[in-house]
């Protein structure tokens, strides 16, 4: 029994090294060798795009998170106006109750104004509105928001109706083109070119420049998260207005790049722009970068109060 069983043992080794050898022969080992270099290349292929995902992470995590802001349209006056001095090409002799207006938005650690309104006796004396409250006032009244915690305001351009008011908020940092105030507003605080630009604004904002007021180089400056300016509505020299990321997607304010629905809806360019045919291609843009159509919002029109949930006289609810 002992003999058979070394002659079954010898047997056994030499059918293991013929199989090997007919195995090397087929190449099957080599595909097993295929298979571990396989097997390997995948695990060092996994840690590598483990590592990947890792550092891409860590990456994203260091990004600030896009900011979603709450918009609000607060009306602060009104004044009866005719539509032909709004929209290019009327005739007749309509008039509608202009919506003197500042907008704000509220979100990411910031509460930001675009536009500051007006707020001196002489405009009140020469205009006679109605129902005039200065606008600090009026968004401490509609919104809660005392003027001290605005944190920044959006100039959109030199009118001063836009921005006559922005010393009632003294902490906030401003926001206006470079070229349009280096083409209204000399070094001493002289008005350069008029054209609805008041001296004593003029002076206010030289005053503020060295400690207050960001110069915004250009178009599509994204001069905070989740809020992006554009020019080339020329509504003055270098007006721009904001795009600002919301839960129902971009609204932008338009300011007075148009002036009312009529200018949006009929694409009529407004009544005042240096450049008509630029102001037309500013509106188109400003509908396509709007989460909608209804989210592009006019600077002067009364029905942005009935379009929008109004939490409160005089106070409209953009983004929603």
């Amino acid at each position: 029994m002992a003999d058979a069983g070394h002659r079954t043992h010898r047997r056994s080794r030499r059918h293991v090294a013929e199989t090997a050898d007919r195995r090397r022969a087929s190449g099957v080992c080599a595909g097993d060798q295929e298979v571990k270099r396989f097997v390997l290349t995948r695990r060092r292929g996994g840690a590598g795009l483990l590592l990947l995902l890792l550092l891409t992470g860590a990456v994203a995590a260091q990004r600030p998170p896009v900011a979603v802001y709450e918009v609000y349209a607060i009306q602060f006056a009104s004044a009866p106006y005719g539509v032909k001095n709004l929209v290019a090409g009327v005739t007749d002799s309509r008039s509608i109750d202009i919506a003197f207006t500042v907008w704000v938005a509220r979100g990411g650690g910031k509460t930001v104004l675009v536009d500051a309104g007006f707020y001196r006796d002489k405009f009140i004396q020469q205009w006679k509105p109605r129902d005039f409250v200065k606008p600090s006032e009026a968004i401490e009244r509609g919104l809660g928001i005392k003027a001290d915690l605005v944190t920044d305001i959006i100039v959109s351009h030199s009118h001063w109706d836009h921005m006559d008011g922005v010393d009632l908020f003294p902490n906030a940092r401003i926001h206006i083109q470079k070229d349009e105030y280096e083409y209204y507003i000399g070094p001493a605080g002289e008005v350069l070119h008029r054209g609805g630009v008041d001296p004593d604004d003029a002076k206010m904002m030289a005053a503020l420049k060295d400690a207050r007021v960001t110069l915004v180089n250009g178009d599509a400056q994204e001069i905070l998260p989740g809020i992006t300016v554009y020019t080339g509505g020329k509504h003055t020299f270098a007006s721009q207005y904001a795009a600002i990321n919301t839960r129902r997607g971009t609204v932008v304010i338009a300011s007075d790049n148009a002036y009312l629905y009529e200018n949006l809806e009929k694409h009529l360019a407004i009544a005042q722009t240096v450049d008509a045919e630029s102001n037309l291609k500013a509106q188109t843009r400003m509908l396509q970068l709007a989460a909608s159509p209804s989210l592009v919002v006019p600077g002067h029109d009364p029905a942005v109060f009935e379009r929008f949930p109004s939490p409160g006289k005089g106070v409209a609810r953009i983004d929603r």
